[in-house]
Parts: C-alpha cells; sequence; structure tokens
C-alpha cells in the first residue's frame, strides 16, 4: 500500500480545517483531478448533528463520536480494499485526527490554514449550507493546528483554487 506525505503517494488523503476553509471545492477537485473517490465528512453526520448545527449550537465530543468512527470505517474499507480515496473534515482536535489519521501511515493529513477573517468572508457568501455563521468563532476556538508530528500538508487559503489543488499535487507527488 502506498504510504503518506514525506513517504509516498498516500491512499487516502484527509483535507481539513475549519468551516469555509474550502475543503469541499480541494476535495472535489483533487478527486476529479486523480480519479479517485470523494466523500465530505458532512455526510457522515447523523441527522441529530445536522439538527444541533442548523439551530445553532456547537457539537460536543460525544456528538462527534459516531461521526468520526464512521469516516474512520469509510477510510479504513478503502485501505482494505488497496483502493485511494479523499475525505473532507473539519478534524479541529488532535483527537479526532486520531481517530481518522492515527497511525495509517498511508493517509495524508492536509491542513487548510487561513485567516478569521478571510474565512469568515467566505462563510457570509456560502448559501444553502446548515452551519451558520456564527458557529465559525466556535470553529477557531476549538482549532488544534496540527502539530509536526502528525506530519501535515499546510497548504494557504489565500491562493486560488487552482493553485491550491497544483501545490497539493505536486507536494504529495500525485
Amino acid at each position: 500500500m502506498a504510504e503518506a506525505a514525506g513517504g509516498g503517494r498516500p491512499a487516502v488523503i484527509v483535507v481539513m480545517g475549519v468551516a469555509s476553509s474550502g475543503k469541499t471545492s480541494l476535495g472535489e477537485r483533487l478527486a476529479e483531478r486523480l480519479g479517485w473517490p470523494f466523500r465530505d465528512a458532512d455526510s457522515f453526520h447523523p441527522p441529530e448533528n445536522v439538527a444541533k448545527m442548523a439551530g445553532g449550537t456547537p457539537l460536543n465530543d460525544e456528538d462527534r463520536k459516531p461521526w468520526l468512527a464512521a469516516i474512520a470505517a469509510w477510510i479504513d474499507n478503502l485501505r482494505a480494499k488497496g483502493e485511494h480515496g479523499i475525505v473532507t473534515c473539519s478534524a479541529l482536535k488532535r483527537a479526532y485526527r486520531q481517530v481518522i489519521v492515527g497511525d495509517r501511515p498511508d493517509v495524508a493529513l492536509v491542513y487548510l490554514k487561513g485567516s478569521r477573517e478571510l474565512i469568515g468572508r467566505r462563510m457570509a457568501a456560502r448559501q444553502h449550507h446548515f452551519m451558520p455563521p456564527a458557529l465559525l468563532d466556535s470553529q477557531f476556538a476549538a482549532l488544534e493546528e496540527p502539530g509536526a508530528d502528525e506530519k501535515p500538508l499546510v497548504v494557504s487559503v489565500e491562493d486560488s483554487k487552482d493553485a491550491i489543488v497544483q501545490d497539493v499535487v505536486d507536494r504529495l507527488s500525485l
């Protein structure tokens, strides 16, 4: 099986960052370019979580347990079949990343990093999404940026979408 950043081509790419950092756009574009399956972590949320967030209430760690387990199961299923894939997930805390990336050497972590101001403008411009702009501050408050030991590929969201895709492709040798 392939290995992640620093050790060759990854089997699975996890794109992380706060809401409106561009996770879905990057994931979709990478999937299209590479021909890999793509899943947005939002699709793994149970209906109770979606309703809670839509009502303006941030999720707690207990709410996230089944969500993270479902993402990890999808990743492990791909890996077991020797297939590739891309999943987006806020993965704001190290503990969450331990569940979905953990000690899987063939899973690459891509962290989309941007300022509160830029991401706030993007979030305010979004339509038809269950996450209200009022929850962005809670996202930044909860964010534990990945440490060097997690071997993240840190990507600035300041660049164009095409430039970000190319940067990830180049740096992961895809």
